[in-house]
């Protein structure tokens, strides 16, 4: 659910940038990982559009319901009767205590898979990469669909593998799927799950599909060292004894999603300084040996990369612990349901509920959500124009 914070970014560069419709495309490598990937593919199969169709999407994160899109399987990570299995279709997805059905149907509809190879074909896309976890290696795989006059270096790290082929729904779902909560999904024979638990921010794929800029939405608040203090000395001691597990939950998904994204922008940080002092320092002939080096040892050298990176200026989680004190009592869910929300909602230090702002799928939270990103994105108006206007 906190890809409608995404969104929401992106529609507030889009306002700040004056884009319509009729101009050419604004981005032309995509990547993107678990709910990244539906969003990102659907700004692929709109490259044809200088705004990528972002009013469509917003819509459809906004048409959200939880009653059709929350909806439970009581029983959907027992083991299937092997007479239940002979009446199945092959390519069935995994077990999962949710039923995905409602959410495939949507992302189907939003997303033009004809239009996207068009586009890329085109050269509108140069290159559109998705990011998903093999199940039964534990190995990152990237899913690339490359224009044909462009490339993609794959890695050559034992941890990760690179395909390139068409990207489906299928590979969009599977990079989509949050283990034991929806569906694992087979492409290509194999299982794939949530891409986001070794890949969080696939930045080493965009570049080596040879951008140049980087626009990184990142969607785990950051607290400054004051804010991280100040809430850890807020904490009652009688609430940290009642820490409930949907808290659990949702720190560990936090644990899994959203830590390694810091890491993943210093590192791209540090880079771009060796890069600088090294164009300094070495005399031009040097610095083609080095890069000779790169080249034969990872496949591609290093360069400066111009980077804008957003972040949630609230806490996801606290927001929405807020909005289920607030509004539980208007959605559209059954008794029962509705009472499990009430019980868990906030529950747990600093009351938050990290772990609904990934399962609420209901329309006026991902509003929310996108108002949110468009705001942070308007207080980022000098650098947005700075980085992408020229």
């Amino acid at each position: 659910m906190r890809g409608a914070y995404e969104v929401g970014v992106v529609a507030g560069m889009m306002e700040v940038l004056g884009r319509t419709s009729e101009q050419g495309p604004l981005f032309r490598v995509f990547s993107g990982t678990s709910v990244g990937a539906i969003n990102c593919t659907f700004f692929a199969s709109r490259a044809h559009e200088g705004d990528h169709g972002i009013n469509h999407l917003v819509q459809m994160w906004k048409s959200l319901r939880l009653r059709d899109h929350l909806a439970l399987r009581p029983f959907g990570l027992l083991r299937t009767p092997k007479a239940a299995l002979e009446l199945m279709p092959p390519m069935r997805p995994g077990r999962s205590m949710l039923d995905a059905s409602r959410i495939e149907t949507t992302v189907r509809n939003a997303i033009d898979f004809d239009r996207l190879h068009e586009n890329v074909a085109d050269g509108n896309v140069q290159a559109l990469l998705i990011a998903a976890l093999h199940v039964v290696s534990g190995r990152t795989t990237v899913f690339a669909e490359v224009a044909p006059e462009h490339s993609f270096t794959p890695s050559r790290g034992s941890g990760r593998i690179a395909y390139q082929e068409r990207i489906t729904i299928d590979h969009v779902l599977a990079s989509a799927a949050l283990p034991l909560l929806f569906p694992t999904r087979r492409v290509g024979g194999r299982f794939y799950c949530d891409g986001g638990l070794r890949l969080n921010t696939p930045i080493a794929p965009a570049l080596r599909a040879g951008a140049r800029k980087l626009v990184v939405i990142a969607v785990g608040h950051q607290a400054s060292p004051e804010e991280q203090l100040q809430k850890e000395l807020s904490i009652d001691e009688s609430e940290a004894r009642d820490i409930s597990a949907p808290f659990l939950v949702g720190k560990l998904l936090n644990a899994l999603l959203l830590d390694p994204v810091h890491y993943d922008l210093r590192i791209l940080e540090r880079l771009n300084q060796i890069v600088e002092v090294l164009g300094e320092a070495l005399s031009p002939e040097e610095h083609e040996r080095f890069q000779e080096v790169l080249v034969r040892t990872r496949g591609t050298g290093y360069r400066k990369i111009d980077t804008l990176v957003f972040r949630p200026s609230e806490d996801l989680g606290q927001l929405a612990g807020r909005f289920l004190r607030t509004s539980l009592d208007h959605l559209d869910l059954g008794r029962i349901p509705k009472q499990i929300l009430k019980r868990t909602a906030g529950k747990g230090l600093g009351r938050e509920a990290d772990w609904a702002s990934y399962m609420l799928f209901d329309g006026a939270f991902a509003t929310e959500l996108i108002q949110l990103g468009r705001r942070d994105a308007l207080d980022k108006s000098a650098e947005i124009n700075t980085l992408l206007s020229s």
